[in-house]
C-alpha cells in the first residue's frame, strides 16, 4: 500500500511538471513560437550579418536558450530603435523585447532584471581639450546623441550647461567622425562598444577613458502580467548563476559590457 502511495505521488509530481511546462511556454510564447525583437544597430545586443541575415550576440544566445527551455521554436526580429521594440511588444508582434532599462520606458513595458550592464562613454575629437566626462558639461560644448536612445535620454536630462544636439538616427562612423573633427559636435554620447568601434575606424576621434553612465540591459514584455516577468527573472537568475551570460558576452567580445549583479538594474 505504501509503495502504491509513493507511485501515485510520483505520478502527481510528474503530471504537475508536464502541466507546468506548457503553461510556462504559453505565457511567454502564446503562438507556439517565441518571438523576440532587439535593436538591430546596437552591437551590445546583437549583430546582423549583412549577407546572410544571421543574428549573433547575447540576444541570439538568450532567445535560443529560453526557447529551448520552453520547448518551442523562436524567431528574432531586428528593429530600428527602442520605440519599435516597445511597439512590437505592445501590439503583440513579438512576445519579448530587449532594451536598456529607463524610467520612461518602464511606464510602457515591464522590465525583467538585467542580464548585463552596459557602459556609455563620450567620443571627442582626437585633439580635444576634453579629457573626462566631467569636462563635457560646460557652456559652449555641443553634445550629440541619437533620439530615444538611453544616452540621449540621460544627457538631455542631466547636462545643465552643454547644448545637446539630438540626431534622428545614429550616424555612420565616417559621418560622425567628420562631425567631431570639423567641430560641428564637440562630443558624442553612445555606448562604449559603439564609440570604441568609431575610434578604431577613424584616427580623427578618441573615446574618453571614463564612463558617464552604466545601464542594465534587460528583457521587456507587455505590462499587466507579473507572472511573465517572474518567469523571465527566474530564467535570468539561472543563466547568470550558470555562467551562460558570461560566456555569451565573452564570445561577442564586447567592450564595456559586463555581467549584471543579481537583482540590480
Amino acid at each position: 500500500m505504501r509503495q502504491l502511495q509513493h507511485v501515485c505521488s510520483g505520478i502527481v509530481v510528474l503530471l504537475a511538471f508536464v502541466v507546468a511546462v506548457p503553461a510556462f511556454g504559453a505565457d511567454l510564447a502564446p503562438t507556439g513560437t517565441l518571438r523576440a525583437s532587439f535593436l538591430a544597430t546596437n552591437p551590445v545586443q546583437g549583430r546582423v550579418d549583412p549577407k546572410t541575415g544571421a543574428i549573433t550576440g547575447p540576444v541570439a544566445d538568450l532567445v535560443r536558450e529560453l526557447a529551448r527551455r520552453l520547448g518551442v521554436p523562436f524567431t528574432i526580429i531586428p528593429v530600428p530603435d527602442a520605440a519599435a521594440v516597445i511597439d512590437s511588444v505592445k501590439t503583440h508582434k513579438t512576445d519579448i523585447g530587449f532594451l536598456a532599462h529607463e524610467a520612461a520606458r518602464a511606464t510602457q513595458v515591464a522590465f525583467s532584471e538585467p542580464y548585463a550592464l552596459m557602459a556609455n562613454a563620450y567620443a571627442v575629437r582626437a585633439d580635444s581639450m576634453i579629457r573626462s566626462s566631467a569636462d563635457v558639461d560646460r557652456a559652449g560644448v555641443k553634445v550629440g546623441a541619437t533620439k530615444g536612445q538611453s544616452q540621449e535620454i540621460y544627457v538631455s536630462a542631466n547636462l545643465k550647461n552643454a547644448r545637446v544636439e539630438v540626431m534622428p538616427a545614429m550616424p555612420a562612423h565616417e559621418v560622425l567622425a567628420e562631425l567631431l573633427a570639423s567641430g560641428k559636435l564637440d562630443a558624442f554620447a553612445a555606448n562604449r562598444q559603439r564609440m570604441e568601434e568609431l575610434a578604431r575606424a577613424s584616427s580623427k576621434v578618441r573615446v574618453l577613458p571614463d564612463n558617464f553612465l552604466m545601464i542594465g540591459q534587460a528583457i521587456v514584455v507587455e505590462k499587466g502580467d507579473p507572472s511573465r516577468v517572474d518567469a523571465l527573472n527566474r530564467f535570468i537568475a539561472e543563466v547568470l548563476a550558470s555562467g551562460f551570460v558570461k560566456s555569451s558576452l565573452e564570445r561577442a567580445a564586447l567592450v564595456g559590457v559586463e555581467v549584471a549583479p543579481t537583482g540590480k538594474r
